[in-house]
């Protein structure tokens, strides 16, 4: 699912509305979920590895600095934030997980982000992936969060699919990282980057949305309307 950010700072990459960064190369960050038909991964685990994954190549030694991958990374955050989710099982998967990039595993989902490419440059072996219809469900109840997490708080109006949803989670947990100070994005990574994913009660929705909290909108480039408030990071240090 391809999507976009926004947040009031100007010719902010999280924009819906066109700005300076549309006039730059535009790149997108691929992320693939492993979906076996036997064993699917649970929905809130495969979004909540994603958002991971998206942390964890933001901070990758190979990402920042000198690193190969710094170059396709500042080229990416100079432009639109886009992040596209694909799905993939046995052959398909690998032969992603012989590409460049770093799978990242949670309780019952694997999720593999590879350094952004071209929006019109993808590798054959993740250009002929599915990206639509990508659907996961909770079979066990998911359990409240716990308020020292960090938790990335989905619109509760919002039919998402799985992979649109994981990009968005993606999107918050950068946001929310942007945000942090120093010290606490170094405690955040310490910890392995411990989150939450949670469709936020209709009733604390309108409150999260005002709260000054980092907010995501999406573009509207695939399933729901330009300018949709699709979800609000909570870190603890943000608040």
């Amino acid at each position: 699912m391809s999507n976009d950010q926004t947040t009031p700072v100007p010719d902010s990459p999280f924009r819906p509305d066109p700005g300076a960064r549309d006039e730059a190369p535009q790149f997108v960050l691929p992320l693939v979920v492993r979906i076996e038909r036997a064993a699917p991964p649970a929905r809130t685990d495969a979004l909540e590895t994603a958002a991971r994954a998206v942390l964890v190549m933001l901070t990758d030694e190979r990402s920042v600095g000198e690193g190969e991958w710094a170059r396709a990374m500042r080229d990416w955050q100079d432009a639109r934030i886009r992040k596209v989710v694909r799905r993939a099982r046995g052959a398909e998967w690998r032969r992603a997980e012989a590409l460049p990039g770093i799978t990242v595993t949670g309780k019952s989902a694997e999720v593999r982000v590879f350094p952004p490419v071209p929006l019109d440059g993808w590798p054959k072996d993740l250009a002929r992936l599915q990206v639509s219809g990508t659907d996961l469900d909770d079979l066990d109840p998911v359990p409240p969060a716990d308020p020292a997490t960090p938790v990335l708080w989905l619109n509760p109006d919002l039919g998402m699919s799985a992979g649109k949803a994981m990009a968005q989670a993606g999107h918050g947990a950068q946001l929310a990282w942007w945000g942090l100070p120093d010290e606490a994005r170094a405690a955040w990574h310490a910890a392995g980057f411990p989150l939450a994913v949670r469709t936020a009660g209709p009733a604390d929705w309108p409150a999260l949305v005002a709260g000054g909290l980092p907010t995501v909108r999406d573009a509207g480039y695939t399933e729901i309307a330009p300018g949709s408030c699709t979800v609000v990071a909570d870190h603890p240090a943000l608040r």
